[in-house]
């Protein structure tokens, strides 16, 4: 991963054109290619991206991202404070808690809990920046990502749209619509999944493991 922090000018050239003027910004390239900016708010949301596969042309004060559409991301260094690569290795990726992954488990073998005619894609869905829990289509054959979460909050939220803005610039893929499950959903996170265009399921664990046990028992 290299971090270079500079002040600098962003410019997206692609289906849309996108400008950031002149400011202190940290630029992250990392191994798979993908190059994302940020400004010291915004938690861990990108000021603007481009997301592998794509290509890293360094000239004397720029960076050209290009990735295979032709959409171009250049950044202007007008001054270089920071330049720095480091080797992380291979990331073990996130260990879930023992409930999420049973639910997730379960809801991947009873795809009806979502609705009728759902059928099942994957579970753990790979992407670059991790893996969907459930990837599915509804009985439209739409495609949809299901992001599981023992109690749902604003993270998840923000969590399931960063997946969803990847996996639909996937043409196979797209659209893809959201479905933010879990045992409890708060207020707030149901407010912005909804705003969102992202659908809200409340599992029943002890439900959905009755269920398996009502399986099991028929063999």
């Amino acid at each position: 991963m290299r971090l270079l922090i500079a002040r600098c000018t962003v410019d997206y050239v692609g289906r849309l054109s996108a400008h950031l003027p002149l400011a202190k910004r940290l630029v992250i390239l990392k191994a798979d290619g993908s190059v994302s900016i940020h400004a010291d708010d915004r938690a861990y949301k990108p000021l603007n991206w481009m997301s592998p596969p794509c290509t890293l042309k360094e000239a004397e004060g720029s960076w050209t991202v290009l990735n295979k559409a032709g959409e171009k991301l250049i950044i202007t260094l007008e001054e270089v404070l920071h330049d720095s690569s480091h080797e992380l290795g291979v990331d073990p990726g996130l260990i879930k808690d023992g409930v999420e992954a049973h639910l997730q488990e379960l809801l991947a073998d009873r795809m009806e809990v979502l609705g009728e005619g759902w059928t099942l894609i994957r579970r753990e869905y790979p992407t670059a920046i991790g893996p969907v829990d459930i990837l599915c289509r509804d009985a439209s054959g739409a495609t949809v990502a299901v992001e599981i979460k023992r109690r749902g909050e604003i993270d998840g939220v923000e969590q399931l749209t960063r997946y969803l803005e990847l996996l639909n610039r996937d043409p196979l893929l797209a659209p893809v619509k959201g479905v933010f499950a879990a045992q409890e959903i708060k207020p707030q996170a149901r407010v912005l999944a909804t705003d969102r265009g992202i659908g809200c399921v409340v599992l029943d664990y002890d439900g959905l493991r009755g269920i398996e046990d009502d399986k099991l028992r028929l063999f």
